[in-house]
């Protein structure tokens, strides 16, 4: 049976690097990352909730595909509201795919100081992109009101499945997740 895994979380804990190992060791699974569609629309910036509901309907449609014929999907993105979360549990309802929604935890700060140093650092479109988002919308301190959102959505869906994370321990993190799906 197919898997839908959710990989949510603070932005820059982690959940694509997990999202691509998981591919990596299962064949044929596609890794569904919502930010890299996004960024394959044009001139997504200049409309970037609009670019954002585009890409969610892109990746329903897509997981929707791949899920009917028999392969797992990961979904590596930082979802701070329940209406995504439960449209992605549909499809997996509608497919006969397992649901697995995990989030990936840390600090307040933590989170905050993972993405500053990842914003100051990487050269990925992806994550540049992310640092412009950030930007225009406060700065830093948006970072703080996002993980506030996270912790609401964790009380709103109490089946979902925490991992803490720490810094450096990967190995740690994809173990706890392989035994949260299977």
């Amino acid at each position: 049976m197919p898997r839908l895994i959710v990989i949510n979380g603070p932005p820059g804990c982690g959940k694509s690097t997990l999202a691509a190992r998981y591919v990596a060791d299962h064949p044929l699974a596609l890794d569904l990352d919502i930010d890299r569609v996004r960024g394959c629309l044009g001139r997504w910036l200049s409309t970037p909730q609009e670019a954002g509901r585009r890409a969610r309907a892109i990746a329903l449609a897509s997981g929707r595909v791949h899920l009917t014929a028999g392969y797992d999907v990961v979904v590596p993105q930082y979802l701070g509201r329940t209406e995504f979360l439960e449209q992605l549990e549909e499809v997996a309802d509608e497919t006969g795919a397992d649901f697995h929604e995990i989030v990936l935890m840390d600090t307040r700060e933590n989170a905050v100081r993972r993405f500053v140093e990842r914003a100051r650092t990487s050269t990925e479109q992806v994550h540049l992109d992310a640092r412009e988002l950030v930007d225009r919308c406060g700065g830093v301190d948006v970072l703080a009101e996002l993980y506030d959102r996270l912790l609401d959505v964790l009380a709103a869906r109490p089946a979902a499945t925490v991992l803490r994370i720490e810094e450096g321990r990967v190995d740690d993190t994809y173990r706890d997740l392989l035994a949260a799906v299977t």
